[in-house]
């Protein structure tokens, strides 16, 4: 006999929201009620996806109104984020990343150019990669203020990216076509059109500000990777408390029951962290770093919860667990 599909239920697992952040929350939930939470590699899709939400607004909702974006609090950004990442992870890290390259570019905007490329992040026609020139990921070699060499890994959700990297207080920017993009093989984060790259020429950006992206894409990475721990901790007490063995609900045996409620209790801690958190480079850093481990943890309970049946693509938990493992690849620096 085999197991009953069960539909998970749409917790939120953060402090108290106030009454437009429900109404977020509740916008992104019946997107996706509509939509569908499971993405493939296809470009039109993700990018009809991608401007439903700019459309809406979403997108880069916690961009500061002055420079273009909507200029909402950290909650709200919070919500964004975790909600894309229980929905659509790969979605939620190219909003993280979004949301970073206006921050680095806030500063910088009368360069028409730069201006132009910030309206492009906030319409959804135009993404960025931003990522750590420093990164085990990336081989760059400098001469004098030239950048050349290859990048290993981007996922930003778009088939053309510019890339913005960050070298200590430095942002070095690279146009879609001084770069040669091939296609990358990952575990997960489906809809990421994850790449690799080999760049022939970066601009220095001078005035950018790194600092300001750095924190932002580490805090952005860490709610992303709560929302797909939160799916997959609901994914896991809907499962055992739907089936029966020994006589009951799985939920009651003392050993489950104890792995679901640590499952749920590890999302709200991470949230209300995420919450709280000075958004500085060093406090966030640490952050995401227990936020990418821990989704993975908490995904791999939330499997070992369906027993064979977590394994099966039929059920969504195994798709946690590969988009965990590649959130967490996809944010290492």
């Amino acid at each position: 006999m085999s197991a009953p599909l069960v539909t998970a239920p749409m917790t939120w697992y953060g402090p108290r929201l106030a009454e437009d952040e429900q109404d977020l929350l509740k916008l992104l939930d019946s997107i996706a009620a509509g939509r569908g939470t499971v993405l493939s590699d296809d470009p039109e899709i993700v990018a009809a996806l991608v401007a439903e939400l700019a459309g809406l607004g979403v997108w880069t909702l916690a961009a500061a109104e002055e420079h273009g974006g909507g200029g909402a609090g950290r909650a709200a950004a919070v919500v964004v984020w975790e909600r894309l990442g229980r929905y659509w992870p790969a979605l939620g890290w190219a909003s993280v990343q979004a949301h970073a390259a206006l921050a680095a570019l806030g500063p910088v905007l009368a360069d028409p150019a730069l201006a132009a490329l910030a309206s492009g992040l906030h319409s959804a026609t135009a993404a960025v990669a931003v990522l750590e020139a420093r990164r085990p990921l990336a081989a760059l070699s400098w001469e004098g203020s030239t950048v050349t060499g290859s990048v290993a890994r981007l996922d930003a959700a778009h088939p053309a990216p510019h890339l913005l990297l960050l070298d200590g207080a430095r942002c070095l920017l690279v146009a879609p076509d001084d770069a040669a993009t091939i296609p990358v093989a990952r575990t997960g984060l489906a809809g990421a059109l994850t790449m690799s790259a080999t760049i022939g020429a970066a601009t220095e950006l001078s005035g950018a500000d790194a600092s300001a992206a750095r924190a932002l894409l580490r805090l952005g990475g860490a709610v992303v990777a709560a929302g797909i721990a939160g799916a997959a901790a609901d994914t896991s007490a809907a499962y055992t408390a739907s089936r029966r063995q020994f006589g009951g609900p799985l939920i009651d045996l003392p050993t489950v029951h104890r792995s679901v409620y640590e499952q749920q209790a590890w999302v709200r801690g991470l949230l209300a962290e995420a919450m709280g958190i000075d958004q500085e480079p060093s406090a966030t850093a640490g952050l995401l770093t227990r936020a990418a481990d821990g989704a993975i943890d908490v995904a791999a309970a939330a499997l070992q919860s369906h027993g064979g049946y977590g394994y099966l693509t039929e059920y969504p938990v195994e798709r946690y667990l590969r988009d965990a493992v590649s959130l967490r690849a996809a944010t290492a620096s």
